[in-house]
């Protein structure tokens, strides 16, 4: 009888050992604090698929993220999983060995994703992918329906349109543009928001295959075309910050809003009644192509050396789902990266839609893997520009001799 006993309490004590071993607490960092409650909806659904694997959420301040990571990850204490930066913002951490590397064989799901989507969360130097992409997030114009019908205006076809809309507004004592450029990176979003229809796709690929530089006539007009419009604004936009041009649309003092699809969910949250639309601005005539500018704005990444490495797969492959895309696109008012992704939302469908027609959100997709970066480049130039002290050849110029130090088809 005792050698029984001693049998089934060591049988107990290796099948609790087992299930403790099998049992795994990943530990989730984000810098998306205003995401948690849909994020624990996700973590609950896939707890249901995986019940011995618990998710906790955990999130920082999006300015200091990237240090505190970091610093986590260094020190041997960082998370399981992991929001990462895309483009030059992952490198930092992948070319550390902080991040586990990712392919098709690990997450099947991966092969249907499209190539920019896994270009954002591919690391240039070893063309290794070391997160799966996120969502996508597109540079355009936000309006006011209901102050756009009640002045007879609609969706403007090309930059005369354009301009007559805003005439039409200020006539009516509406600010056309709630904008302002105190807060340095919305510099740069008006710039994707406002002229890549100028630019125009020919620009870029000449841009990319080394042809040309920001001096080029059509970087330069566009910009041009940034200074006539920034008129539109309202009175001292050169003072007004992030937070107060945000209220001046959502209170209906202004017609339209030049920034990022990232906006359409904030906007709701601090007005549920507000009635939004979204166009592409136009090019310079009524038949030229209608461009928004286009980017990935992050990524699902793994702790290269984690306490339970199939744990961590698994719920990668999870974020790799077209239910947990759709899940996000609802739940988080987003476009997913993940393919085959509907809306419910109509607006975020319109986004989708437009997303067609594109070019890349330039600065931040392709000029942030040096010093200066084209973001810090183009965010001091339109401030200088539109202060008056510095004309838009001047910034195409320095955009590109800044660029120069580490971009090799700039450098002479």
């Amino acid at each position: 009888m005792k050698r029984f006993l001693i049998g089934a309490a060591i049988a107990c004590s290796t099948m609790l050992s087992a299930s403790a071993t099998f049992a795994a607490d990943l530990t989730f960092w984000t810098w998306r604090q205003e995401d948690k409650a849909e994020y624990e909806k996700f973590f609950a659904d896939f707890n249901k698929a995986n019940p011995d694997i618990t998710v906790k959420f955990e999130a920082f301040e999006a300015t200091s993220y990237n240090t505190v990571l970091s610093t986590a990850l260094a020190g041997g204490k960082g998370p399981d999983l992991m929001m990462t930066r895309t483009y030059g913002g992952i490198e930092s951490l992948a070319g550390a060995g902080y991040l586990m590397p990712l392919d098709s064989t690990k997450i099947p799901a991966l092969k249907g994703f499209s190539e920019p989507a896994l270009a954002s969360a591919t690391m240039r130097s070893d063309k290794t992918l070391y997160a799966v992409p996120a969502a996508s997030q597109t540079m355009l114009v936000i309006y006011n329906t209901e102050i756009f019908e009640k002045n007879g205006i609609t969706e403007p076809k090309s930059w005369d349109e354009f301009i007559a809309a805003c005439e039409k507004l200020k006539a009516a004592g509406v600010m056309p543009f709630a904008n302002g450029t105190a807060t340095g990176w919305q510099n740069e979003t008006i710039v994707s928001a406002l002229t890549s229809s100028i630019m125009g796709k020919a620009f870029y690929a000449d841009l990319m295959a080394g042809k040309t530089d920001f001096n080029d006539k059509r970087y330069v007009e566009a910009l041009t075309k940034l200074k006539e419009i920034s008129q539109y604004f309202p009175d001292g936009f050169v003072g007004l910050d992030y937070a107060s041009a945000q209220q001046l649309f959502t209170s209906g003092m202004a017609g339209m809003f030049a920034g990022g699809s990232f906006e359409l969910a904030n906007f709701a949250k601090q007005n549920p009644e507000l009635k939004m639309g979204v166009f592409a601005a136009p090019g310079l005539k009524a038949e030229d192509e209608k461009l928004v500018g286009l980017f990935y704005d992050s990524g699902f990444g793994g702790n290269a050396k984690p306490k339970d490495p199939e744990a961590v797969l698994k719920f990668l492959n999870y974020v790799s789902s077209k239910d947990f895309g759709q899940a996000f696109a609802n739940g988080l008012n987003n476009v997913s990266a993940v393919p085959g992704v509907t809306f419910d939302n109509p607006l975020l469908a319109e986004v989708a839609e437009l997303n067609k027609d594109s070019i890349p959100y330039m600065t931040l997709v392709n000029f942030r893997y040096g010093e200066p970066t084209g973001s810090n480049l183009i965010q001091a130039g339109v401030s200088k520009m539109l202060n008056g002290q510095a004309t838009p050849a001047e910034v195409g110029k320095s955009m590109t001799d800044g660029l120069s130090a580490w971009y090799a088809p700039f450098k002479k």
